[in-house]
């Protein structure tokens, strides 16, 4: 094993898995589970580990990078795009929503505040409208549910049923985009 994995315990049921764009490896784990089943969940998957970071590896080799202009254009495109699907998706949620702030993040698509501010990352202007749209009514359904629960889901796919189709596509193509980010 030839990476290091960063344990991030917290309020949560269920072990799991992520490996960023940038290449760290994060388990999110139980506050009280052991450090050996962690240990052991992190073991058995070593092949999937592997493989994500062997995708990144690839990503951040092929991806053309863009520039701090490039980054410059995007963030106005999205200042002018994204606040028309957020006037859009609102009304159909239920909600209201606080200011809309249009960054150029490292690991992040969306956020949505308590306070209902919402942020975006400007690479989504890189992804096809309909992966805008899910992040749109994803951070606009925490306006409900400032969380990932079953009740959180069912009100992102009411508003949009090809939720789970396009957040598979940002999921699929993440590494490639976020590796594109100018360093």
């Amino acid at each position: 094993m030839n990476y290091s994995v960063e344990i991030i315990r917290s309020r949560r049921r269920t072990l799991s898995l992520e490996v960023k764009p940038d290449g760290r490896v994060i388990a999110r784990a139980p506050m009280r589970m052991k450090q050996s089943d962690i240990d052991r969940f992190i073991g058995e998957k070593s092949a999937w580990i592997e493989k994500h970071l062997q995708k990144v590896t690839t990503a951040q080799l092929s991806a053309e990078k863009l520039t701090d202009e490039d980054i410059r254009s995007l963030t106005e495109e999205a200042q002018r795009y994204i606040p028309q699907r957020v006037e859009h998706f609102a009304p159909i949620v239920g909600v209201d929503f606080g200011r809309i702030t249009i960054r150029n993040q490292k690991t992040k698509w969306g956020s949505c505040s308590a306070k209902g501010n919402l942020s975006f990352n400007c690479l989504l202007m890189l992804t096809p409208p309909e992966v805008i749209d899910s992040v749109v009514v994803h951070e606009l359904c925490h306006r409900k549910e400032m969380n990932h629960s079953k009740r959180f889901y069912d009100e992102v796919l009411r508003v949009y049923p090809d939720y789970k189709r396009w957040n598979k596509w940002l999921k699929d193509n993440e590494t490639a985009l976020m590796t594109r980010r100018f360093y």
